[in-house]
């Protein structure tokens, strides 16, 4: 390696063969860049584990990075230095960025359904409420296909998900009523949500979906318009209230794992702390069970 675009390529084919999804990939030589920046240019070869801990050291404490951002960065270059430089340093055995258990923000399905309302295009509602009624990631919906919708069976296959997990989730009538509308106004032969273009008229012979940046900034303003002040919400918050919403309608939380794709029960979890019908319920049952005594 000889130059910048050198390791650069050298990295991304490194994470591509060790089966890294694309989005990690990107995140990872993001990282790699940074480091090198930082150090005037230099290659990640010629920098040595003191300047590795130093830069460690002024990521977390000068520049105040998060731990979910400290960790990334840790991933990033542990990967390329040990198993691609063969760098098997000390420092790698003890570095750690802090779990912070910070608990999504919730809306209730008035708050919803008011923000979905608040969405004017037609093709981001269709998105949006998309996103929301299946449990789906922001890249997920994106990459829908025409071919992964299964109206007989009422569900959508999900491809490419995290981890490079498929599952099957179900399908409500009424978004498959809405996904049927908005696929007649492009009728798309593959993409479910295909690129709108500047004229809003390309769309049946774009060749990517739509922007993150368009549907993210419908989700903003549609957010403003609804009064909607919560802190933290975006795309993904549609997601974390579709989980949280179905455990208040008394959906398994086993259930819930599967049509989110987790593999961890425990991740699954974190929903329990956002709602409180569980012990309303309990209350209420244990009452009962006891009135007599």
């Amino acid at each position: 390696m000889t130059d910048k675009s050198d390791w650069f390529q050298h990295a991304i084919d490194s994470l591509a063969l060790n089966g890294k999804a694309e989005r990690t990939q990107e995140a990872y030589t993001r990282a790699l860049r940074m480091l090198c920046e930082f150090y005037a240019g230099k290659r990640p070869e010629d920098i040595n584990e003191a300047e590795l801990e130093a830069y460690f050291l002024h990521r977390r404490n000068h520049d105040h990075w998060s731990s979910s951002t400290m960790r990334i960065c840790y991933c990033a270059i542990r990967f390329y230095f040990v198993k691609v430089l063969g760098r098997n340093w000390q420092l790698f055995n003890y570095l750690r960025a802090r779990t912070e258990s910070r608990l999504p923000a919730i809306l209730c399905e008035d708050e919803v359904r008011a923000l979905l309302n608040c969405v004017h295009t037609a093709h981001n509602r269709a998105f949006l409420s998309t996103v929301y009624a299946c449990g789906l990631r922001l890249q997920e919906a994106l990459h829908l296909e025409v071919s992964d919708i299964d109206a007989a069976r009422m569900m959508i296959h999900v491809h490419r998900g995290k981890g490079a997990k498929d599952r099957y989730v179900p399908l409500p009538h009424s978004t498959l009523t809405r996904l049927r509308a908005h696929w007649q106004t492009h009728r798309h032969a593959r993409l479910l949500f295909p690129a709108q273009g500047r004229d809003c008229r390309s769309a049946s012979a774009s060749n990517t979906p739509m922007a993150k940046s368009s549907v993210q900034g419908a989700f903003r303003r549609a957010k403003r318009e609804a009064g909607i002040t919560k802190r933290a919400v975006s795309v993904h918050t549609l997601r974390h209230c579709y989980a949280t919403h179905l455990l208040e309608a008394g959906v398994n939380l086993r259930v819930i794992q599967h049509h989110l794709g987790h593999t961890s029960i425990e991740t699954t979890m974190v929903y329990l702390h956002l709602t409180h019908k569980g012990t309303e319920d309990a209350y209420a049952l244990i009452d009962t069970v006891m009135k007599d005594l």
